[in-house]
């Protein structure tokens, strides 16, 4: 048996029991690595020595009788998180050299339940990308099918994840870069509710790993199983230890239903910005079939769903008026002029984009306030529903395009193209409000490609959208590992 393959939680059990040991796993998941990432290029900074001494470590505390959530088990890192000893560069040449003084908070914490770290997945340069290149550790390829993206930001997690390279990865998730990448890979993620898993750390090179309260951005769990991500979130969940862990401890309420045939669900395939392409399509109608057969009330349309046209206008405000923030002046200016000489009749996604670069904090301030009504619009909604499905994006996972300039690039939609990243507006749906958010499976395309979708629960309810996942992988299988 491969036990790389397995699922965390079939990994933790045969720990337990005694049927192979963390070293053996350790030295498996290296050997897989060394074997076969040369083709797809998912891991860019091995450890592999402190991680067989974290093996021997873990086997020894398992023999004095201790039991932690993840000891033992094999995990990958994605590269934009702080490791002491190794490395953090956001694929940003001038920083290829830098070292942080401390783990971040979820490697902490990642270690101190056990885990035993193999090193880091790559990323897109800055994190600013849907696919996972960069000058430093060159292109991450999708396992399925190498002349694609595996997805970004997070896409060397993804990658590693579906090629069997350790059982559990943490990424993060600021436009879709834990659920794209897996949507693509044909593997699990969770984007938590807005804050509940502490982030510090997980931040570009040379910038303070002080707490932080981010707008949008989330750090999240990856895994091959939905129960995996469940098991891992409840690693990282918790407040800062360092400003809200001084006073609050995190309390999860249950998942709002065990049975498929409770559950009350909306279903989405259509957005009025974007079409939705034919296999993506078939993924939600694949996942929205198994809900009617297990006896979900399954609905298509409410009059409480936010509009999704401004929700999108929204987040593109919030999204790219913030990742212009540490541009030079000149550039900036430059924003500017552009942004000056575009028509007033332009309300294009693409205009969108470029207006929101060169917003005022009036404006933001405004933007945030609408982001409130929305805010309310889903707790109204989550009322009368419990999760909503819909797509992660438009098309499964389209061929590497590294064209230096994003704006000339385009997006294929069923033979027609489209600005490339039009296609963020369904990563954005639950990033814009801070609703948490799974990537579950739901099949493959003509080509072969894995195909995901999104569930969509409320505010920290967590639980409701992973046990959702649990009962979709129950009724049409999970994941399957690339041929």
């Amino acid at each position: 048996m491969e036990w790389n393959s397995q699922s965390a939680e079939k990994i933790a059990a045969a720990l337990r029991a005694g049927e192979v040991t963390s070293a053996e796993l350790t030295d498996e998941a290296i050997t897989r690595i060394e074997r076969d990432d040369k083709a797809i290029n998912a891991i860019c900074v091995p450890d592999f020595d402190r991680a067989r001494a974290a093996a021997r470590g873990a086997d020894q505390a398992r023999a004095r009788g201790e039991d932690r959530p993840l000891l033992g088990i094999p995990v990958t890192v994605k590269e934009s998180y702080n490791i002491v000893g190794l490395p953090t560069t956001w694929g940003m040449p001038p920083h290829r050299d830098y070292m942080p003084a401390e783990d971040a908070v979820q490697v902490s914490r990642l270690k101190s339940a056990g885990a035993v770290v193999l090193g880091k997945t790559n990323v897109p340069l800055g994190l600013q990308d849907v696919q996972s290149f960069n000058e430093i550790h060159g292109t991450t390829n999708n396992p399925w099918d190498h002349s694609r993206t595996s997805g970004g930001s997070s896409g060397g997690s993804a990658a590693a994840l579906a090629a069997g390279f350790g059982a559990l990865s943490i990424g993060s998730d600021l436009a879709g870069s834990l659920r794209t990448p897996a949507h693509f890979c044909g593997v699990y993620a969770h984007k938590p509710t807005l804050g509940l898993a502490s982030p510090r750390g997980m931040v570009a090179p040379h910038v303070p790993a002080l707490p932080a309260d981010l707008d949008l951005a989330v750090v999240g769990p990856m895994a091959r199983t939905a129960r995996d991500l469940t098991l891992l979130l409840d690693v990282m969940a918790g407040p800062d230890p360092l400003t809200l862990g001084v006073a609050h401890d995190l309390a999860l309420p249950p998942a709002r239903h065990e049975r498929l045939c409770d559950f009350r669900v909306l279903v989405l395939d259509n957005h009025p910005l974007i079409p939705t392409g034919s296999a993506v399509r078939a993924g939600v109608n694949r996942v929205a079939d198994a809900l009617v057969d297990g006896g979900a009330r399954v609905e298509w349309h409410s009059p409480l769903l936010p509009d999704l046209t401004e929700a999108a206008l929204l987040y593109t405000q919030l999204l790219f008026s913030s990742s212009v923030a540490r541009f030079p002046v000149e550039a900036y200016e430059q924003l500017r002029a552009r942004a000056a000489g575009l028509s007033a009749d332009d309300r294009s996604l693409e205009a969108a984009r470029l207006r929101a670069m060169v917003l005022s904090h009036r404006d933001w301030i405004e933007a945030n306030s609408r982001r409130e009504l929305h805010r309310h619009g889903w707790r109204q909604l989550f009322a009368e529903f419990d999760a909503v499905v819909c797509p992660i994006t438009p098309t499964p996972a389209f061929p590497h395009d590294h064209n230096p300039d994003p704006r000339e690039r385009r997006i294929d939609i069923d033979g027609v193209e489209y600005p490339y990243f039009d296609q963020l507006v369904w990563a954005g749906l639950p990033t814009m409000p801070g609703l948490p958010a799974t990537a579950v499976p739901a099949g493959r395309s003509p080509e072969g490609l894995p195909v995901g979708v999104q569930l969509v629960g409320p505010m920290y309810e967590d639980r409701t959208p992973l046990r959702l996942a649990e009962l979709l992988e129950q009724q049409i299988g999970g994941f399957q590992a690339p041929a």
